[in-house]
């Protein structure tokens, strides 16, 4: 039996409406008509006999089986790039987009430098940063690269420990009544009720049972801002709570339990050589094996 004949040109079509979300964006950006666009991503579905994109108010989005073709589809691209640089006999550039998620601290104060480093080296990369506190799904290309603080249990994703986080207890800078006992008379910021299963939050309940709790949320840069206005005592990551003007760490007999940080990507994108040289120079500059 044979299988369906794909033609590259309509992959390279419909990887330009994934990316830019409507027809008439997409063919601006190829120089075609948007009924050319249209007719040639109709013409790919029937050849695959699959719907690969639903249309939305705000745009196309990928169905489950145009996320599985948008896989194999950057990977040809990949392969068309490179194959068109060797003939042109120019120096090889990386290209295309990367999606990456990450918690909202995490982003801003250690992925931010990285990151702004790589698009120093490599300035035809587009980089999305996604900070969500959800899980957002590696196989349904939600993002090509996620960092997480416990292991990844999907199938097919290859990840790694990047790094052992410390955490810190913090105070408002200058503040004069010293955390002792069992907090008595302290005010406490931690994460929120979604998040009380968190070793910190433990640890806080454990080592100050009395104190009272002031603030929650699940934003560990909130919880930073309002330590230097003087709401309470909050548990946080060391680089957040170093760098954060107005608090300073308190000394504790036991200090808050420090956490794994976690970086995974598809199997499927191995490959993908934007991708290597992110995790590469990521490694290079975060990982404390």
């Amino acid at each position: 039996m044979r299988g369906p004949k794909v033609e590259w040109s309509d992959l390279r079509i419909f990887l330009a409406i994934v990316r830019e979300g409507t027809l008439g964006a997409a063919a601006r950006k190829l120089g075609q008509t948007q009924p050319t666009m249209g007719r040639r991503l109709k013409a790919l579905e029937a050849s695959l006999g699959q719907t690969l994109l639903q249309r939305t108010s705000d745009g196309f989005v990928l169905t489950d089986e145009g996320a599985v073709v948008h896989q194999h589809a950057e990977r040809m691209e990949e392969e068309v790039l490179a194959f068109e640089r060797s003939l042109r006999g120019q120096e090889q550039r990386l290209e295309g987009v990367l999606r990456i998620t990450s918690s909202d601290w995490f982003g801003a104060h250690m992925l931010s430098p990285v990151l702004a480093e790589f698009s120093r080296l490599h300035p035809h990369v587009t980089l999305e940063l996604l900070t969500d506190t959800r899980f957002l799904s590696l196989a349904r290309r939600e993002a090509e690269l996620a960092f997480r603080i416990q292991p990844f249990t999907e199938p097919d994703v290859v990840s790694r420990k990047l790094l052992r986080m410390p955490y810190g207890l913090y105070i408002r800078t200058g503040t004069h009544a010293p955390v002792i006992g069992d907090g008595e008379g302290a005010s406490l910021i931690t994460m929120d009720t979604a998040f009380g299963d968190m070793p910190d939050v433990a640890w806080l309940r454990r080592t100050l049972p009395n104190a009272r709790v002031a603030f929650r949320s699940n934003a560990r840069d909130v919880h930073a801002r309002l330590c230097a206005q003087g709401i309470g005592l909050a548990v946080l990551p060391r680089p957040l709570g170093d760098a954060t003007q107005g608090i300073e760490r308190v000394t504790c007999e036991e200090e808050p339990p420090s956490r794994d940080t976690w970086l995974g990507y598809h199997r499927d994108l191995r490959r993908l050589a934007r991708l290597r040289a992110l995790v590469e120079l990521v490694v290079e500059r975060l990982a404390n094996d």
